[in-house]
């Protein structure tokens, strides 16, 4: 009886020394060597992304003439002549209205989103659709198109060169993409949590700081982030509105390019020290971004 059943049985697939399948280790090793060519390609790809910005770093450590040789210098001695240069010209001031423009909106935006993402998304109606769509479509209308009745509101109001006037237009530039984020990410919060939360007694105002908030943490630091960066490189609205007094980085920039040419060494010192505060917030909360934005995401 062995013999037959080993007779009809057949061969048995090839193994390996491991005793797994043969078939089943050729997948393996592709299946890695896809890995690996994804891997490699993803990192061709993100180093491609990042020399514009490596370039620039490097170039605000070159003097004027080693910035302008064609062919670029490649090997040079770095010097800090070109920031000197930049805190002369009185940099600080252009950043620490950037920064208060920036932090102050940034905290309005979240302040008012997350109740109205709370209200299209947990208890929606019967127009939420429209409201939704209404809140995108102001993100449809060009900039240019109001600049002119913005200009001339804030001159009736005494609000030209004033730094609020760019906190509030800040304010209502993020917030339909604050709104829509963080909808999307109060929809994925398990509605047990909140029934659970209801059965205990909570109000609204603790549900919302006790048990939403906790879970949608990652969600609204993206969102918060996305709009410091939004507000940060705001440039139209800043170089139009401002003057002396409350001009941002951006329009602080601007000034390198003169009649003489552009002063590349500089500009590009310049321009290093105004996305390092971007660069590190974004560094710092790259974890909270990551989850946030996965958390959002449609399944």
């Amino acid at each position: 009886m062995n013999a037959s059943t080993e007779l009809t049985s057949g061969p048995r697939p090839a193994e390996s020394r491991s005793g797994a399948p043969a078939g089943r280790r050729k997948q393996t090793g592709s299946q890695r060597a896809g890995g690996i060519a994804l891997t490699t390609l993803t990192w061709v790809l993100g180093l491609a992304f990042f020399f514009p910005v490596l370039w620039m770093a490097l170039t605000g450590f070159k003097s004027e003439a080693e910035a302008y040789s064609d062919p670029p210098t490649l090997f040079f001695v770095p010097t800090l002549e070109q920031y000197r240069s930049v805190f002369d010209r009185g940099v600080l001031p252009y950043l620490l209205n950037s920064v208060w423009a920036t932090l102050i909106s940034a905290i309005l935006v979240i302040v008012l989103a997350t109740p109205a993402a709370y209200a299209l998304s947990i208890k929606p109606v019967k127009r939420t659709q429209d409201v939704l769509f209404f809140f995108i479509s102001t993100k449809m209308l060009p900039v240019a198109a109001v600049i002119v009745p913005l200009y001339v509101a804030a001159q009736q109001l005494s609000l030209a060169d004033n730094i609020w006037t760019l906190v509030i237009l800040y304010t209502a530039m993020n917030l339909p993409i604050a709104v829509w984020m963080m909808r999307s990410f109060f929809m994925e919060v398990p509605k047990e949590m909140l029934e659970a939360a209801r059965v205990d007694g909570a109000t609204l105002p603790q549900m919302l700081r006790q048990v939403l908030m906790p879970v949608v943490l990652p969600g609204v630091a993206a969102t918060a982030l996305i709009c410091l960066i939004f507000s940060w490189n705001e440039f139209f609205f800043a170089v139009n509105l401002t003057a002396a007094r409350a001009a941002t980085v951006p329009v602080f920039l601007v000034g390198f390019i003169t009649s003489e040419g552009l002063y590349w060494a500089q500009l590009s010192a310049a321009a290093t020290l105004a996305s390092l505060p971007v660069i590190l917030a974004g560094w710092a909360a790259q974890k909270q971004l990551v989850r946030g934005l996965s958390m959002g995401a449609v399944k």
